[in-house]
């Protein structure tokens, strides 16, 4: 049913109501999070952790032993039992990384190098990041088997907007667990399947739902007379906030409330609050959220300016397929003029041009098309809807150089430059890096000299050195992204590093591609 649908208010003292109460004592807090801004939507204790308790015997839980063998700080944990952070949806065939991606490193360092903030990340290395995360990949010898890089996994695909890559390894965890529970409650919210969110509620008996959570899925549900009745439970025993309690009252009779001021909005957004502000008639722009809460504007629901806008977001970030954006950019003419409206006019002159298979029609589109999809960060979305095509029309001139480095940026990036004779020195180099050869090849300016050593000089530095020593090719990667990232906004030493490195463990189409976009691409601050 719509949920905008009604309740009959009910004014009588909530305590006298046969409605379940749900075991949250007074002061509860869930833990933090990596993730801020997930919804209190289960009552999870301190400490709570995936998996099962008996995995791993803790030094306050293990038993007795009058012959002193162990130390008394020695963690004991169950040989060979199964750990969550070993789940992955992409094999080790499929990645090409090693099963014992962390090698001989700690819980709490892969942890920690996992949740850095690395801030925006070039798209090839975006990709990685992500391929690291889905990884199926043994725990470090120190795991104590409840699922700590599961979760910092999860939280960091939730971080970057990957919210269907997160949803993918949420459906392979362990069921039951509170912190993973939020996650997933808070994805199907996002996207749209909040009814199946709540299902997985009623479906999970160990969960404590929260109020506001139970009272949302139990009005989804359509007994808006029982979510009144539960409300007016929270409010006596004090288990909602006045701003909670606010939202809560509007959202079950918004008629109630017609011509009152709106809620307060919150200082800090939840899924749960986008969703019930949606429902009472005043959603949220989510160009201020973070970037999960974009995939909410993507629904039929929302407008067509801000499916644009929040589709180009997830684009630009990598996280959903460049088709989607198409899409939303041919659905219609566009509206007006100014910011998104000339993105969409220009998009779809080109588009238009290119299947009519008109050379003379794509060069005089594609300038216009391209300046506006390099002024939103979009090059490589781009690229991958249009590099192949353009490929095959005997462009010249202006078009053609941006043909061809738009060709750089997509999945066919090598075969594209072996097509092409180079038409300055610049143009040299990167046919020299799409290659993997730059025999001969001069470097155009500081970044190029700062990439050139990493395709001229075998080895690596002695920090990844060091990790790859001890079998720590996943910290590794992670530091490669970071020191290419710095090198970015100035650090060019990283750049050599972190491309060198790549380079020698083999990520070979990952170096061409990152050092092609470091050199095609404005990200520098």
């Amino acid at each position: 049913m719509p949920i905008e649908a009604k309740w009959v208010a009910v004014r009588f003292p909530a305590i006298c109501c046969a409605v379940t109460l749900i075991a949250v004592p007074v002061g509860a807090q869930t833990p933090l999070s990596a993730i801020d801004w997930l919804s209190s939507s289960v009552a999870a204790p301190a400490g709570s952790a995936i998996g099962s308790p008996a995995a791993t015997v803790k030094r306050d839980e293990a038993p007795v032993t009058t012959g002193g063998a162990l130390p008394q700080d020695v963690a004991v944990s169950i040989l060979d039992a199964p750990s969550p952070d070993a789940i992955g949806l992409l094999s080790p065939a499929t990645t090409g990384l090693p099963r014992d991606l962390w090698g001989m490193g700690l819980e709490e360092e892969v942890r920690a190098a996992i949740l850095r903030e690395r801030g925006d990340q070039l798209p090839a290395l975006q990709a990685l990041t992500m391929t690291l995360m889905l990884a199926e990949a043994a725990p470090p010898p120190d795991s104590t088997g409840k699922g700590t890089l599961l979760l910092a996994r999860i939280d960091r695909l939730l971080a970057l907007g990957a919210l269907d890559q997160a949803a993918g390894l949420l459906r392979v965890a362990p069921t039951g667990d509170p912190e993973l529970f939020r996650r997933a409650f808070d994805v199907a919210l996002l996207t749209g399947n909040e009814d199946q969110g709540c299902r997985m509620m009623q479906a999970t008996p160990n969960l404590a739902p929260t109020f506001p959570a139970r009272i949302f899925c139990v009005a989804r549900s359509g007994d808006w007379n029982a979510a009144a009745l539960t409300l007016r439970t929270a409010q006596a025993l004090g288990y909602v906030t006045a701003e909670e309690d606010s939202l809560l009252s509007r959202f079950l009779d918004p008629d109630l409330y017609e011509g009152d001021a709106l809620p307060p909005i919150p200082a800090r957004m939840t899924p749960l609050s986008w969703r019930m502000f949606e429902a009472i008639g005043e959603p949220q722009s989510t160009q201020s959220l973070p970037l999960a809460f974009a995939h909410a504007e993507l629904r039929d629901t929302a407008g067509w300016k801000a499916q644009i806008e929040s589709a180009e977001r997830l684009a630009r970030a990598g996280v959903i397929a460049p088709n989607v954006l198409l899409g939303l950019y041919t659905e219609r003419l566009p509206a007006a003029s100014g910011g998104v409206w000339d993105r969409v006019e220009a998009f779809q002159r080109f588009e238009t041009a290119l299947r009519t298979g008109d050379p003379g029609a794509v060069a005089q589109s594609l300038p216009a098309a391209w300046a506006r999809m390099t002024e939103a960060e979009l090059e490589v979305p781009f690229a991958i809807l249009f590099a192949q095509d353009l490929s095959r029309l005997p462009l010249t001139g202006q078009a053609g150089r941006i043909a061809f480095e738009l060709g750089l940026l997509s999945p066919s990036y090598e075969s594209i430059a072996q097509a092409r004779k180079p038409e300055s020195p610049r143009e040299a180099f990167l046919i020299g890096l799409a290659t993997g050869s730059l025999s001969g090849a001069l470097p155009p300016e500081s970044l190029g000299r700062a990439i050139a050593p990493a395709f001229l000089r075998a080895g690596t530095a002695p920090e990844f050195a060091a990790l790859l020593e001890q079998r720590r090719m996943g910290e590794a990667i992670l530091l490669a992204v970071e020191k290419i990232g710095h090198g970015v906004q100035g650090n060019l030493s990283g750049v050599t590093d972190g491309l060198a490195f790549l380079r020698h463990v083999g990520l070979e189409d990952i170096a061409r591609r990152t050092a092609l976009e470091l050199m095609l691409l404005e990200r520098r601050g």
